[in-house]
């Protein structure tokens, strides 16, 4: 192990088991945050969204809705409301909505382009 993931380690330990959990949701967002763009896609793919999702699944099916979009220009923008969600407890339907009309914006200015 190293000296950045002793430190992990020794910062996840000093946690309440709620921000554990939040930290690993974080984590595995980040973990999954790059999945390669497809650019020849031209229309975004119709993946319905689910009647119960974690804010991290929202996000891989709006990549995956939306894989033309750049995923370097979403990454601020993704991260800012999933530490919302999970840093400041915002709830994830409404974290999804926002994510869902984030998505959905980017796609709009990419077709003006």
């Amino acid at each position: 192990m190293n000296q950045d993931e002793r430190r992990l380690l020794r910062l996840y330990r000093t946690l309440p088991a709620v921000q554990k959990a939040g930290l690993l949701d974080y984590a595995e967002y980040l973990s999954h945050r790059a999945i390669p763009e497809q650019e020849d896609a031209k229309e975004p793919l119709p993946i319905p969204r689910p009647a119960e999702e974690s804010v991290i699944k929202a996000i891989r099916r709006l990549k995956q809705t939306y894989p033309m979009l750049d995923a370097n220009r979403l990454l601020h923008e993704t991260s800012g409301l999933m530490a919302q969600h999970v840093v400041h407890k915002r709830p994830a339907p409404e974290v999804i909505d926002e994510l869902e009309a984030l998505f959905r914006r980017l796609y709009e200015e990419r077709q003006k382009t």
